[in-house]
C-alpha cells in the first residue's frame, strides 16, 4: 500500500475548480501507475500527457563546467574595454541629456514667468538656518567626489 500519496482535497470556493483539480489529478494518478488511457475524456488526455512530459528526463543538460565558463566569461565581461558601440551610445545618452537640459531651459525662460511665481510662492521662504545646512550638504557632496576621484586617481597610478 502507498502511503506517499497525498489523496487531501484542499478547499475550494468553486465546484468547477475543485472538479478541474480532481480531474488534473486523477489523470497524473493515472499516467503515473501506467494505466490503460482507453476511458480517459480529451482533457484527461492532454492532462496525462502534460503529465507525461513532465516527469521525463530534460533532453539537453548543461556541461559540468557550465559554472566555472560562466564565471570565466563574467570576469572577462567586467574587464572588457568598452567598444565603439558602447562609446556610441555613452555619446548618444550625453547628447540626448544635454538636449533635454537645453529643452528645459528654453522652456523655463519662455514660460517661466507664468507658473514660476506660484511655485515660489507655494515655497516656504528659507531661514538662515537652513541656507547654512543647504551650504553644508554641497560641501559634503563636494568633498566625497573630491576624495572619490583623488582615490581613483591614485589607485590609477598603482
Amino acid at each position: 500500500m502507498n502511503h506517499d500519496i497525498d489523496d487531501t482535497i484542499p478547499p475550494f470556493d468553486d465546484a468547477a475548480h475543485e472538479r478541474e483539480w480532481l480531474l488534473q489529478e486523477r489523470a497524473m494518478r493515472r499516467e503515473r501507475l501506467h494505466l490503460d488511457p482507453a476511458g480517459d475524456d480529451a482533457k484527461a488526455l492532454r492532462y496525462r500527457m502534460l503529465a507525461h512530459a513532465l516527469r521525463q528526463p530534460l533532453q539537453e543538460s548543461l556541461p559540468p563546467d557550465f559554472a566555472r565558463h560562466m564565471a570565466t566569461l563574467a570576469a572577462a565581461g567586467m574587464r572588457a574595454k568598452p567598444t565603439s558601440s558602447t562609446r556610441f551610445e555613452l555619446a548618444l545618452t550625453i547628447s540626448l541629456v544635454i538636449v533635454f537640459v537645453l529643452a528645459a531651459g528654453a522652456a523655463t525662460v519662455i514660460y517661466g514667468s507664468t507658473w514660476l511665481p506660484s511655485i515660489s510662492a507655494a515655497l516656504p521662504a528659507p531661514g538662515p538656518s537652513a541656507i547654512r545646512w543647504l551650504l553644508a550638504f554641497a560641501g559634503c557632496i563636494g568633498m566625497s567626489w573630491l576624495l572619490g576621484s583623488w582615490q581613483q586617481h591614485r589607485h590609477g597610478r598603482d
